[in-house]
């Protein structure tokens, strides 16, 4: 008897390994996604930056190691000891409760790990305190670690007001304008002018804002602006925050305003050029030269010698002073020119009887009265 092979016989064969399959699936499938979801938590723990010291207590003028890593490749870290902080809440009172005149910079490796020196200092809020690490450029990170100096006044945290989260509801707008001598120069100045919206459980009393300008490619340079007031759980306010760039900034900026480690709302700020410097330059080599010009031909004139016949006539010149005031005599023009032809004559010819008006032959000879006299 022939045993046939086909479709149907491989279906038959192919059965219990199906069968199999399928009851062993659904155990694997809860197993399977664990895995996929720990990976990525396991990276992430892997690349959060860290902070380790080489002792956890030291008294103001010591000296500690501060090491790290999991940080950006290259990067530029700024070292602070930092009061009224712990690693949950964070520096309360951002860089202002910090040891800013010890900090110390470093940068990190190609793999994201430095170690550094850093010189003990009381910082200007009690304790708690920590030493804390952030980034100066590029992407904003940053990481804390449980700090004590010995000796230094130790007090209570302020009360949390966590619950309460700010957020923008309106577009941000400068406002302000240019002065005149922002046009010769003086740093631009304008008020960066917001809404925000309180949409936690608790107030929020006196935030602290982070107003950032950035200038083409480079990062943001932040600075702190706090804002008196308290803002209800559920309520809004309106709130102003100046922002002024340096002295004859011009192009196109870029203005963040950063409320805690979210960024809130960017702002474009077109700031046009200073033309007052440049009028003043160009009109400064224009200027400068003609005086000097007019001094050098002042000082040729003064030193080059004269003629003598040139002073005397300069002397025999009458001054304006003289004639002035006198009369002005006044001659004919006929007689005037008699005199002329008479100096001509005189200076070509011999000298002539002179004829006065009365004895002249043509006005003294009477006229004929009849015919043939003479």
């Amino acid at each position: 008897m022939t045993r046939r092979t086909g479709p149907e016989t491989l279906r038959r064969a192919a059965s219990p390994a199906r069968l199999l399959t399928l009851a062993v699936l659904p155990a694997l499938l809860p197993a399977l996604f664990l895995s996929v979801l720990a990976v990525p938590g396991a990276r992430a723990a892997e690349s959060a930056p860290t902070v380790i010291l080489s002792k956890k207590e030291a008294g103001k003028g010591g000296e500690i190691t501060v090491s790290g890593k999991g940080w950006r490749g290259e990067a530029l870290l700024m070292l602070l000891i930092c009061g009224q902080a712990t690693p949950e809440r964070g520096v309360i009172g951002g860089t202002n409760s910090c040891a800013n005149g010890t900090g110390r910079a470093v940068t990190t490796d190609e793999k994201g790990a430095f170690s550094k020196k850093l010189p003990v200092a009381e910082p200007p809020e009690p304790c708690p305190c920590v030493v804390h690490v952030a980034t100066v450029t590029g992407e904003q990170a940053s990481a804390d670690a449980a700090f004590t100096v010995a000796g230094h006044p130790t007090a209570e945290l302020p009360r949390r007001t966590g619950g309460g989260k700010l957020a923008v509801l309106a577009a941000t707008r400068l406002e302000g304008d240019s002065s005149l001598l922002t046009w010769f120069g003086a740093p631009p100045a304008r008020r960066l002018v917001f809404t925000v919206g309180n949409l936690g459980p608790a107030p929020v009393e006196d935030p602290v804002f982070e107003i950032g300008t950035a200038h083409g490619v480079y990062a943001p340079q932040w600075e702190e602006r706090q804002w008196r007031g308290t803002v209800a759980p559920g309520a809004r306010a309106r709130i102003a925050l100046p922002v002024e760039l340096s002295a004859g900034a011009h192009g196109d900026y870029q203005i963040s305003l950063r409320y805690g480690k979210k960024v809130l709302a960017e702002q474009p700020w077109g700031v046009g050029r200073p033309w007052g410097v440049t009028l003043f330059w160009v009109l400064l080599c224009l200027v400068v030269p003609a005086a000097v010009f007019r001094i050098g031909m002042a000082v040729v004139d003064r030193i080059r010698p004269r003629t003598v016949g040139a002073h005397r006539t300069a002397g025999a010149r009458p001054g304006p002073a003289v004639s002035k005031g006198l009369p002005r005599r006044t001659t004919p023009v006929a007689r005037t020119a008699r005199s002329a032809a008479a100096g001509d004559a005189d200076a070509t010819t011999a000298v002539l009887p002179w004829f006065t008006p009365d004895s002249a032959p043509s006005e003294n000879r009477p006229r004929p009265t009849t015919k043939g006299q003479a």
